[in-house]
């Protein structure tokens, strides 16, 4: 459904040119639900720009829904849906009517257009807004909008770029409810950027980790955090003797081990199944613990094992 080789995009800037996207490799099969994450600046949206024939790559190649971004953008944009993060409806036309609009930009005739529009307007929920402006609509209806805006042509792919930026949980929550369907119905290739990071933790089967213009990290969330962080049991002693008899057993599991005090914290994987085999050691060496915690790594952690950095205050900045 994609396949990048080499994609590079630079861009001038006092004098000098800057890599944006420095040669990224990149496959996704049909149907796939990956999430593309990175810090501000580290190139997701100048990928979306060229995948989406937005803007023309400085060199590399790249298939999209089996045409060329550079000799058949045309024939991208047919097969290819785009949700960017802002609004697509006009503030001055009422819902269906910018529906029936779009289908009939993309060569439908008048009452297949009309057709359409109603048929999305069912599917997304949205059939009691018809006739009204989406200026007058909640954000998260406007967002439903959005997305049936680049659902009226049955795309076989759609990018979805920060879908629930700005909405309330409970209107997150719907939107998602809303995507997911539609992909199980329709069995659409959704490819999207969030900031959310449990959004992509809890959604997409695979995660595409992008840092300066390059892919960093490609695998499903699990996998990521499994290899790249780990699990952590975090278990507190009585006494710092304790913790040190707590040290030593827990190097027999784990060949990362913190002591702070009377608390110890090794990385392992998975802690649930080594918890409980680590307590009865313990107990078995004379150590009670006191407390006992496990902690499993999220997005976040990832992206800070690969860069030094947090990808939450890089989005906050």
């Amino acid at each position: 459904m994609i396949d990048t080789r080499g994609l590079t995009r630079h861009f001038r800037m006092g004098g000098q040119t800057v890599p944006a996207v420095a040669g990224i490799d990149l496959h996704i099969e049909p149907g796939e639900l990956v999430a593309l994450l990175g810090p501000n600046g580290a190139g997701k949206t100048t990928l979306l720009r060229m995948l989406t024939t937005l803007l023309p790559p400085t060199s590399g190649s790249a298939t999209v829904a089996g045409c060329d971004i550079r000799t058949d953008p045309s024939g991208v944009r047919a097969r290819i849906g785009y949700v960017g993060q802002r609004n697509s409806a006009g503030e001055n036309f009422r819902v269906r009517d910018e529906l029936v609009t779009q289908g009939r930009a993309y060569g439908m005739g008048v009452a297949a257009a009309r057709e359409r529009a109603d048929e999305v307007l069912g599917q997304l929920e949205l059939d009691q807004f018809a006739l009204r402006k989406p200026g007058t609509l909640s954000g998260g209806q406007r967002r439903r909008v959005d997305i049936a805006m680049g659902l009226v042509h049955r795309p076989a792919l759609l990018f979805l770029d920060e879908p629930s930026t700005g909405l309330d949980p409970q209107s997150r929550a719907n939107i998602w409810e809303h995507i997911l369907r539609l992909r199980r119905e329709l069995g659409m290739t959704l490819v999207l950027t969030t900031h959310y990071l449990e959004e992509a933790d809890r959604m997409a089967e695979r995660v595409v980790v992008v840092d300066h213009g390059r892919v960093i990290a490609d695998g499903t969330a699990e996998r990521l955090k499994s290899e790249l962080t780990g699990d952590h049991i975090t278990v507190t002693t009585s006494t710092e003797a304790d913790a040190a008899v707590a040290r030593g057993v827990a190097e027999r599991f784990s060949g990362e081990v913190e002591v702070d005090g009377t608390t110890v914290r090794l990385r392992v994987s998975p802690a649930t199944r080594v918890l409980p085999e680590y307590l009865r050691t313990l107990e078995a060496a004379g150590v009670s613990a006191v407390s006992a915690d496990v902690s499993q790594p999220t997005l976040d952690d990832v992206f800070l094992a690969l860069t030094g950095r947090s990808l939450r205050d890089e989005q906050a900045a």
